[in-house]
């Protein structure tokens, strides 16, 4: 691989040049220069989807299109607005921080990061976000999209949820960042993690990032990013993908402070909510995750559950027959089968073996 300097210039000059050819993701606030539609439409957005929170943008701006219209309007009209966007503190804050911008600032938005951030409602995130999009300062944003990337192309194992994550992740941003153009960077890598790198059936085979994306080239990308709060999770949909070559099999130990520690497994997909898999979409998985374009499909188990005291576990295995291993699974650990015997696995697993490979 190649060292940390050149990796991280590929991966900014590549994600810059996606963002100017590649990237069709169109949303209203997209591009915009004025600081307060990029602070409405950020707080809109802090817990909430672009989907739902695409119309309240444009109704918000159209009634009250400057901050000298939301900070005169009555409380009870504003929140009539907010109605079905839930989490009405952040409403609260809305109007506050206007009426104190108008008042302290004559309706003129703060210009620096460090005045930006001590707004009511406007934390790091969303002060880096409004710094660089309006004045292109060099902050920059740090979001569940760019954690993912980050994580996945220098394959960090750093739990992102974590104190010491969040410096290293953080640090890292600002080392990747493009401080002369940060507003274009920062949208950049935001729409790449939401339109390419996604959380679960990432875009791998059509990604500019891939070449020098350690997960890829060492076939983690669904290992990544860590969260420490998995384990809090009452109901956890795993998905296991049982490769089988020249009568072995791919296993992997489980060294996380989780479930089933120190246990092996097979290759694993974690999802938040239950899959449907069928030959088509296995075949998808297979070529844009781990780019194997010929495999054979020889079944799929029906869903196991497992009840373990604080969650309960639902999975599912699909046994993969592989001609020859591909490259991204070649460092992980290859069994013969017989030899499974010889290792530690969770109940569901050694149930299924015993039904289905023994």
């Amino acid at each position: 691989m190649p060292s940390l300097l050149v990796m991280i210039n590929k991966f900014t000059d590549n994600l810059m040049l996606w963002h100017k050819t590649k990237n069709k993701r169109v949303m209203p606030w997209k591009e915009e220069k004025d600081p307060y539609k990029i602070w409405l439409s950020e707080i809109i957005l802090q817990q909430t989807r672009v989907e739902q929170g695409w119309s309240y943008y444009e109704k918000f701006i159209q009634k009250y299109p400057t901050i000298f219209y939301l900070a005169k309007a009555k409380d009870e009209d504003v929140f009539k607005l907010w109605e079905g966007l839930g989490y009405y503190n952040r409403c609260k804050n809305l109007l506050f921080t206007a009426r104190l911008i108008v008042k302290n600032y004559n309706g003129k938005f703060p210009e620096t990061y460090n005045e930006i951030v001590t707004l009511k409602g406007v934390g790091p995130y969303t002060a880096a976000a409004i710094a660089s999009f309006a004045y292109n300062l060099p902050y920059a944003v740090i979001d569940g999209n760019v954690f993912r990337v980050l994580a996945r192309y220098f394959e960090i194992e750093t739990a992102i949820d974590s104190t010491e994550g969040k410096k290293q992740f953080t640090a890292l941003a600002n080392k990747v960042l493009n401080k002369q153009n940060a507003g274009k960077y920062n949208q950049a890598i935001m729409d790449f993690g939401a339109t390419v790198c996604k959380p679960l059936k990432p875009l791998c085979s059509h990604c500019v990032l891939q070449k020098n994306c350690m997960a890829y080239n060492n076939g983690s990308v669904n290992k990544l990013p860590v969260k420490e709060k998995t384990i809090t999770k009452k109901r956890r949909w795993l998905y296991y993908f049982l490769f089988e070559c020249n009568s072995k099999v791919l296993v992997q130990k489980r060294i996380a402070k989780d479930i089933w520690q120190n246990l092996y497994e097979l290759y694993l997909l974690e999802c938040n909510e239950q899959q449907y898999w069928n030959t088509e979409t296995i075949q998808q998985w297979l070529k844009e995750q781990l780019n194997i374009n010929t495999a054979v499909m020889e079944h799929t188990s029906s869903v196991i559950t497992q009840q373990l005291t604080h969650q309960q576990i639902k999975a599912q295995i699909i046994k993969i027959k592989l001609k020859k291993i591909p490259t991204v699974l070649q460092k992980h650990q290859w069994k013969k089968i017989e030899e499974l015997k010889q290792l530690a696995f969770p109940k569901l697993l050694n149930e299924y073996f015993q039904n289905n490979l023994f």
